[in-house]
């Protein structure tokens, strides 16, 4: 063990942290990080019964004695309170990613916005030192300025929700409007609120359900014949998950934390996908004839000040499909 892993496993020594929405993708690994610090961890999940959903949380090495699996519920006012009573930090993580809902106000909306207030009072009521909220760089880029391959997106940028209404972009608007929520409650309550605001997520999959993120890089290797028009910031999950921790562990840790290890147009990623494994067939052109969206900057210089090595993009791409292959979603 090397000597900061052997810091880090002293700092969660005794200390008790709560993940909502533990069986998800960042949040698995979270709870794994912190029990391989020497947390114990409460976890909830909206059934402790459902063990498909929950075999790869009980299964982590520290889970025997340290993993605490909670009911609860986004929309039930008060779900929380016995999950965080008496924890010293929370990991608010869990939000809808709904891309198929009927009813988005219901199922989209509310339970990113209500959610997160239900959470941030059971946290108040509760008196933890810290909550670190999961947003999104969707809650950030987006406010009518130009991203430009010269401009330099940061902490200081906040999205409009009335761009994302007008461009009826959902999730992103939920993001927004949680992350928003949660800044004037944390001012009102006097709560300490960090937030960690990643691009597309991508890396190896703890839980048996497909991510958003690596969703994405399956489907350019699942025989789609065309690629998006698209670039989007993209990070590793490990990084997003040890940002979480250290926004904990670190005192002056502060404010908002852009994660992007780079910007990249679907064209490109499609080319390291190719140039990594040969026999896989990508897409050979992209979905529309319109020039490609341009590439932007995303600032590295407040995530990196946290302690955070952003692993190079190439070895979270190979992460992510070897990780796709190795739990059946592809053959190749």
């Amino acid at each position: 063990m090397s000597s900061s892993s052997e810091a880090g496993a002293a700092t969660g020594t005794a200390k008790v942290a709560c993940v909502t929405g533990a069986s998800g993708y960042i949040a698995s690994w979270i709870v794994k990080l912190l029990l391989a610090r020497g947390y114990t961890v409460r976890a909830t999940v909206r059934d402790p019964d459902d063990t498909e959903k929950t075999a790869h949380l009980r299964a982590m090495d520290g889970a025997g004695g340290r993993l605490h699996l909670f009911r609860a519920n986004l929309l039930e006012e008060g779900s929380f309170d016995a999950a965080v009573d008496g924890c010293h930090c929370v990991f608010h993580t869990a939000s809808p990613v709904l891309p198929d809902a009927e009813d988005l106000q219901a199922e989209l909306i509310d339970p990113a916005l209500k959610g997160t207030l239900n959470v941030l009072s059971s946290c108040k009521k509760a008196s933890v030192e810290r909550v670190i909220l999961t947003s999104s760089m969707a809650a950030v880029r987006v406010n009518g300025r130009p991203r430009t391959p010269d401009v330099v997106v940061d902490e200081t940028w906040f999205s409009s929700p009335e761009v994302f209404k007008k461009e009826q972009r959902w999730y992103a608007l939920s993001k927004t409007l949680a992350e928003e929520a949660a800044w004037t409650f944390s001012k009102d309550s006097g709560l300490d609120l960090v937030t960690i605001n990643p691009g597309w997520v991508i890396g190896p999959l703890l839980q048996p359900k497909l991510d958003i993120g690596a969703g994405a890089i399956m489907k350019l290797i699942d025989g789609t014949p065309t690629y998006p028009n698209v670039s989007h910031e993209l990070v590793n999950v490990k990084d997003v998950a040890m940002a979480h921790v250290l926004a904990y562990e670190v005192p002056s840790a502060k404010g908002r934390y852009c994660m992007a290890e780079r910007v990249m147009h679907y064209s490109e990623l499609v080319k390291i996908i190719q140039d990594m494994y040969p026999s896989i067939l990508v897409p050979e052109e992209c979905a529309e004839d319109n020039p490609f969206v341009p590439k932007f900057q995303v600032s590295k210089d407040k995530i990196i000040s946290l302690g955070i090595k952003l692993t190079p993009l190439e070895t979270s791409i190979m992460e992510t499909v070897d990780s796709l292959k190795q739990k059946g979603f592809v053959n190749f």
